[in-house]
């Protein structure tokens, strides 16, 4: 009876601690982590250090080996995978930029996007997920874990669209690409307006972003149709002069947003 009675006390606590530790070891292995004492994106004018999981560096050599294909200057030799970190990442996409226009820019993203899909995909999406108040609160619920390597740590929000009150926004509180690059034309050109275009138009899904220059935040609110771009306020957005190696001070837009 006693040993009964251990069994069925401890048993499940054992379990559960089995299932703590998988859970543990899953989370370092996937999630991409703040590495900050503050356990906060860092402030305005300071890049955040993140510790990575295995998820993030999967992808970030996924996508870099995609966009290398596009990249200009000296090719990167293939060193087997997860050979991309962050850093890298950009490097490749700032190789990308150069020399294109907004526009070719903008195809070069949206090329990437699709050639990591299979064939058929967008019609599929537009199938699963129709316009509807689920699914853009649906595809705003898996945008914070599946894209935290790319953006840094986001959360859901609720958001009014069309006068409907729904949890279809994303707040990412200072997005990593943004401050990795510094660039107002790599944020809009080859993140913001693509995703948008990607999101409205192939998968039929709208989305809109808006992000936040002051602070490297931004919004994301699926379901909401975007503006033209000439109607953007983002597209009179200055240069970052204090953190774009290649600003224009002098200009009062960002010069990469020209056609």
């Amino acid at each position: 009876m006693t040993v009964l009675t251990f069994q069925a006390i401890n048993y499940p606590s054992a379990g559960h601690c089995c299932f703590r530790r998988r859970k543990n070891l899953r989370n370092r292995t996937v999630r991409c982590r703040i590495a900050e004492a503050s356990g906060k994106p860092a402030p305005m004018g300071q890049k955040t250090k993140y510790k990575d999981g295995l998820f993030g560096k999967v992808f970030m050599t996924l996508f870099a080996r995609k966009m290398e294909q596009f990249a200009g200057g000296d090719k990167k030799q293939t060193e087997g995978w997860l050979e991309y970190d962050y850093e890298k990442f950009v490097q490749v996409s700032k190789r990308v930029m150069e020399g294109r226009t907004r526009v070719q820019q903008q195809h070069v993203v949206r090329e990437v996007l699709l050639s990591m899909l299979p064939p058929g995909a967008p019609a599929q999406f537009r199938k699963l997920f129709p316009p509807t108040k689920w699914a853009a609160e649906f595809n705003a619920a898996i945008t914070v874990p599946f894209f935290e390597w790319l953006v840094g740590p986001s959360e859901v929000i609720e958001v009014e669209v069309n006068g409907v009150k729904q949890k279809s926004g994303v707040l990412i509180k200072k997005c990593r690409y943004l401050e990795n690059t510094g660039c107002v034309g790599m944020c809009i050109n080859m993140c913001k307006i693509p995703t948008q275009d990607f999101f409205t138009n192939d998968f039929g899904l709208p989305l809109t972003m808006t992000p936040n220059f002051e602070d490297m935040s931004c919004e994301m609110v699926y379901g909401q149709a975007p503006p033209p771009f000439e109607d953007d306020p983002a597209s009179k957005q200055p240069c970052l002069a204090d953190f774009c190696s290649v600003a224009s001070p002098r200009s009062s837009f960002c010069p990469k947003l020209e056609a």
